[in-house]
C-alpha cells in the first residue's frame, strides 16, 4: 500500500504543491517544527551553558522532534487504517505530500531563470536569496546561476529523493520523522559556536537520515543528465557535508560546469573548492538544470511505480 501512498504523494505534489491560499492560512507542518525548535533553543541554548549541556539539549530537542512528527504521524497511520483498512492510502497521500517539494523547488528556481532571462538581476538576487543561505547582495548573474543550480540540485534530494524514500521504507511517520530532522539540520546543524554543541544531533541526526537517499540522487542526477560519472566520483567528497556533494557532483559532471568554491555567509568570505572542471555557469545552465531535474524526478516517479508493480 505504501508505493500506491507514495505515487499519489507525487502526483498531488507535482500538480497543486501547496498552495499559497494553504500557506496563508494555515502555515505548513514544517513551519511547525521550527516553531518547537526556536522554544527549545531559546531555553536550553545559553552561552553560558556547559558544552556537554547544551548537547544535551540537543539531543532531548531532536528527541522531541521525532515524537512530534514521527509519533503524531504514526497514530494518524494507524487511526486512519484502524477505520478504513486498505482503503485509507488517499487519504495517507494527502497526509504525506506536504512534505515533498518537486512542485515548490521547480517554481522557485524558475523564478531566478526568469529574472535572468529578463535582464532583472536584482530580481534574480531576491528569487535565489529564498532558496540558498549564502550572501545573494553582490552576486553577478554566473553567481546567482551557480547559486540556484547548486541548490536545486542539493534539493533534489532533501526535498524529493530522501523524503520520498523514507516514506516508502517507513510509511507516514518516516516521511514526517525525516522532514524534521532536515529542519532541525537547516536551522541549527551549523558548526559555529553559538550552535556547535546545540546543534550536534540534529546535524549527525540528518546526515546519517540522508546517507543512503545522497547516493541515489547522484545517481539518478547522472542517468538523467547522461553522465557526469567521473565528477561525481571524484568531487563528491569536496562539500563540507558528507552527502550534498554527491548531487551536486554528479549536477556539476552532468552539466559539464563548475559549482561551489569560494562563498559568502553572513558577511564573511570563505574559501571552498570548486566541485566539477568545467566553466563556471551562466543563466542558460539553469535552464538545462531544471530539464534536468525534471526527467530526474521522472525517473523516481518510474522507480516508485515498478516497486508498485512488482509488489
Amino acid at each position: 500500500m505504501v508505493e500506491s501512498v507514495a505515487l499519489l504523494a507525487l502526483l498531488l505534489d507535482a500538480a497543486i504543491g501547496w498552495p499559497n491560499l494553504l500557506y496563508r492560512h494555515l502555515g505548513h507542518p514544517v513551519g511547525g517544527f521550527a516553531k518547537i525548535i526556536h522554544i527549545c533553543e531559546r531555553r536550553w541554548n545559553k552561552s553560558h551553558y556547559l558544552g556537554a549541556s547544551r548537547k544535551m539539549s540537543g539531543i532531548l530537542t531532536v528527541t522531541i522532534l521525532l515524537l512530534v512528527a514521527g509519533g503524531g504521524a504514526w497514530l494518524f497511520e494507524w487511526f486512519v487504517y484502524a477505520y478504513l483498512g486498505p482503503a485509507s492510502w488517499p487519504l495517507l497521500a494527502i497526509a504525506a505530500f506536504p512534505a515533498l517539494a518537486q512542485r515548490s523547488l521547480y517554481d522557485h528556481v524558475r523564478r531566478v531563470v526568469d529574472a535572468l532571462h529578463g535582464g532583472e538581476l536584482d530580481n534574480a538576487r531576491t528569487a535565489v536569496s529564498i532558496i540558498v543561505g549564502r550572501d545573494t547582495d553582490n552576486l553577478d548573474e554566473q553567481g546567482v546561476a551557480s547559486a540556484a543550480i547548486e541548490s536545486l540540485a542539493e534539493s533534489f534530494c532533501d526535498g524529493i529523493a530522501a523524503p520520498l524514500f523514507w516514506l516508502l521504507v517507513l510509511g507516514l511517520p518516516g516521511i514526517w520523522a525525516y522532514k524534521a530532522l532536515n529542519t532541525a539540520d537547516s536551522l541549527i546543524g551549523h558548526p559555529e559556536p553559538e550552535y556547535r554543541a546545540f546543534g550536534w544531533a540534529a546535524a549527525r541526526c540528518d546526515d546519517a537520515a540522508n546517507l543512503i537517499p545522497a547516493r541515489i540522487s547522484g545517481l539518478l542526477i547522472c542517468i538523467a543528465g547522461y553522465g557526469g560519472w567521473q565528477v561525481l566520483w571524484r568531487d563528491h567528497d569536496k562539500h563540507a557535508s558528507p552527502n550534498a556533494g554527491w548531487s551536486e557532483a554528479a549536477m556539476a559532471g552532468a552539466l559539464q560546469i563548475r559549482l561551489a568554491g569560494p562563498i559568502s555567509y553572513d558577511g564573511k568570505n570563505y574559501v571552498k573548492p570548486f566541485i566539477g572542471n568545467g566553466r563556471s555557469p551562466d543563466p542558460a545552465d539553469i535552464f538545462r538544470a531544471v530539464g534536468l531535474y525534471v526527467r530526474a524526478c521522472g525517473l523516481i516517479w518510474l522507480i516508485t511505480g515498478g516497486i508498485l508493480w512488482l509488489r
